[in-house]
């Protein structure tokens, strides 16, 4: 899911495939029915309380929440409202 998001941003194919060699050192972590149902409950949470989220983008946190992952973005997604 986030792997496929990484490689959507690279528009060339040798920049793509140095980029999947250097993360196949990397572990993958699948999410599973928990991370799916705490994802759904974030959702449904954020959407009462008026803000718009992603449905990968929920996924994300109860993922890095599970195996205590540190989550690192360039964007402006995960910052808490003003």
């Amino acid at each position: 899911m986030v792997l496929q998001e990484v490689l959507q941003g690279f528009a060339s194919p040798k920049n793509r495939d140095q980029l999947v060699e250097r993360l196949s050192a990397l572990a993958f972590l699948q999410p599973d029915k928990q991370d799916h149902r705490a994802a759904a409950e974030i959702r449904n949470v954020c959407r009462r309380r008026g803000i718009q989220i992603g449905t990968i983008d929920a996924l994300v946190i109860p993922h890095c929440q599970r195996y205590d992952l540190t989550l690192l973005t360039t964007d402006k997604d995960f910052r808490p409202p003003a």
